[in-house]
């Protein structure tokens, strides 16, 4: 099939986007005619337990790094936290990914699992055989985030209000979690979701390196098939999502400030 038989060589019509906005993104080139949106819906769970997974493993990691380094700043572990965060920023995803699928075979003789186990059947076998992949892409915006929250936790750690907190005799424990964290967590909250397309770009190699069947294998397939209406339906869905998500945050700013509010 040639790129005019799609339309690729004719000017932009109103009435192509007809079929975009009733969620028609085509057919499949060379998948059997198969419509592009089933294609996507049928890899879609795999991408979003990556993904969630580790955004989870991200934060988990970050805010209480983050949290401690500011706290104790410069001392022995605000060192190494930081050290730690400039590691994880300097060090690649497909690097680190390709190295736990070599060393750990040829010094051990283990590779991780490269058949995928559904949810329904081994809970604990699917979470592992996602563990590994979404602790790599998790480290990527831990790192980051990380910084962020220690900045941020200095800044607010140094205004009026938190001097009163503590002139007012309150633990260390409610000064930093339950008046300085949420505070600071408004510029974290932004640089979460500035760090999606890097979850996606992870997701993307990673899927492909430990054998995983989600969206980011299928669009690495699609590109080397050259299946055109599947490779724009993956950005196009990749694009909303990241869009949208943005926008989620954009309304949790509302509960995070009680000074900001949406009319």
């Amino acid at each position: 099939m040639q790129l005019q038989d799609l339309g690729y060589n004719q000017r932009p019509d109103p009435i192509h986007f007809k079929g975009l906005l009733q969620g028609n993104l085509g057919h499949s080139m060379v998948r059997g005619k198969v419509a592009v949106d089933e294609l996507i819906i049928g890899r879609l769970p795999v991408t979003i337990e990556l993904g969630l997974m580790s955004i989870v493993i991200g934060l988990v990691i970050a805010l209480p790094v983050g949290i401690y380094s500011a706290v104790r700043q410069d001392t022995a572990a605000d060192y190494l936290g930081r050290s730690v965060a400039i590691i994880g920023l300097a060090t690649p995803n497909f690097w680190l990914g390709m190295m736990v699928m070599i060393f750990p075979a040829i010094w051990w003789g283990w590779t991780p699992p490269l058949k995928l186990i559904p949810f329904t059947e081994d809970p604990l076998g699917n979470l592992g055989m996602f563990l590994i992949p979404s602790l790599i892409v998790g480290t990527a915006t831990a790192a980051s985030t990380m910084r962020m929250t220690r900045t941020m936790m200095l800044e607010v750690l140094r205004q009026d209000y938190i001097r009163t907190s503590w002139s007012k005799g309150l633990k260390e424990r409610v000064v930093v979690l339950r008046h300085a964290l949420k505070n600071a967590l408004i510029p974290v909250v932004t640089l979460i979701g500035m760090e999606l397309p890097i979850v996606v770009g992870g997701a993307v190699i990673m899927e492909n390196i430990f054998n995983l069947p989600g969206l980011g294998q299928l669009m690495v397939n699609a590109l080397t098939d050259r299946d055109y209406p599947l490779i724009s339906g993956i950005n196009l869905f990749f694009a909303t999502a990241v869009v949208g998500i943005n926008l989620m945050i954009d309304l949790i700013y509302a509960f995070l400030d009680p000074r900001v509010r949406y009319k």
